[in-house]
């Protein structure tokens, strides 16, 4: 038997700009309802698990407010004993060497300040949205159905994978899939890196990574660069840049003490000629990014990048009023935590302001 509630407001999805959004609401009075996700191997297997992809992330250097510090304590102070359970134990290891926060420890953070806000939580996908009118009704994974005047659509955006076996051995240890992130970090600095890619977000990022590494090799399927031809001939141009052509990875090499150590290249055109092996303390997978909007189903239109398309400038209106988008699922141009946190609270304020506006019109 399926059940049915019915709330002011209803975030859908875990990582930043869902939590900020529904910080925002709760400290409004709204009340919000927030759809986590659920742990299952559909999900896991798609690279959308709830918490959003900070949790892959690994060390996050350029979130503010995490100085170097104690971050074990005020974690164990802040964080429930049942949470703390699925945060890696390396997530302590470094918080008094230098700044920073684990992606896991900082979606948990935010979760629990969610939480005592009086956020309620439902560890379960939405699976079906019907926004012909409102109220809205969704449907989740549980069967249960939910009512809401207003919604926020703040489920992020999936990366793309090589899908290898030794890819997922070595997440979070060399192998990455944002520059900005994890480039920085110490394991990369003056060593050779691999991009894999050959668009706009292989080479920015082949290009970001040239301030850290001593070399940057963009691993591309084809003989020519698919980026914008300015972004191609600047990659062409930089001295730390090898491109090796029609070549595509066939194993991510390394060992659990170091991590990635190189890995081996496979002839993409022609498969008997033999592989070649590089040496790399990293490899950053740029092969593009899926906005998670499948459980729409077609119901709020797109931009031409997959997007969930915002209709007002400056603002998070979708194509149908009252709902409101927020973080990765919206934006293909940023891809970072603190831009989808700080449009999380922007599709709070905006559905409280459609919600104040409704009021007074029956006033």
């Amino acid at each position: 038997m399926t059940s049915k509630t019915s709330e002011k407001i209803v975030v859908i999805g875990s990582g930043p700009a869902g939590w900020s959004a529904a910080i925002y609401a709760a400290r409004a009075g709204l009340k919000p309802l927030l759809f986590e996700g659920a742990l299952s191997m559909e999900n896991q297997e798609a690279g959308r698990l709830p918490m959003g992809q900070l949790t892959t992330t690994g060390y996050v250097e350029n979130y503010p407010g995490f100085p170097r510090g104690n971050l074990r304590g005020y974690m164990q102070s802040a964080v429930s004993s049942d949470r703390l359970l699925v945060v890696p134990d390396e997530v302590f290891e470094r918080d008094e060497i230098q700044p920073g926060v684990y992606g896991s420890a900082l979606m948990e953070l935010m979760r629990a300040q969610a939480e005592d806000f009086g956020t309620r939580v439902v560890s379960e996908d939405v699976v079906e949205v019907d926004f012909a009118t409102r109220p809205f009704v969704l449907r989740d994974s549980n069967g249960d159905e939910t009512v809401a005047e207003t919604v926020v659509v703040a489920t992020g955006a999936s990366a793309r994978w090589l899908g290898l076996p030794s890819e997922e051995r070595f997440k979070n240890n060399g192998v990455s899939g944002c520059a900005v992130c994890d480039g920085a970090l110490p394991r990369f600095q003056n060593r050779p890196i691999v991009v894999v890619g050959g668009g706009d977000s292989a080479v920015e990022e082949a290009l970001y990574l040239t301030n850290f590494a001593s070399k940057v090799m963009i691993v591309h399927r084809r003989d020519e660069l698919r980026a914008s031809k300015i972004l191609a001939e600047r990659a062409l141009r930089d001295p730390q840049i090898e491109i090796l052509w029609n070549r595509r990875v066939e194993e991510i090499l390394g060992d659990d003490e170091n991590g990635v150590t190189g890995v081996r290249l496979a002839s993409a055109s022609t498969p008997a000629e033999p592989t070649i092996e590089r040496e790399a303390s990293g490899v950053f997978v740029a092969i593009g990014r899926r906005p998670n909007v499948e459980f729409l189903n077609g119901a709020l239109e797109l931009d031409e990048n997959g997007c969930i398309k915002r209709t007002v400038p400056f603002a998070t209106n979708t194509s149908v009023p009252a709902v409101f988008v927020a973080g990765d699922v919206a934006d293909s141009r940023y891809r970072q935590g603190i831009i989808a946190a700080g449009s999380g609270a922007c599709a709070a304020l905006d559905a409280e302001r459609f919600l104040l506006e409704q009021a007074s019109d029956y006033s």
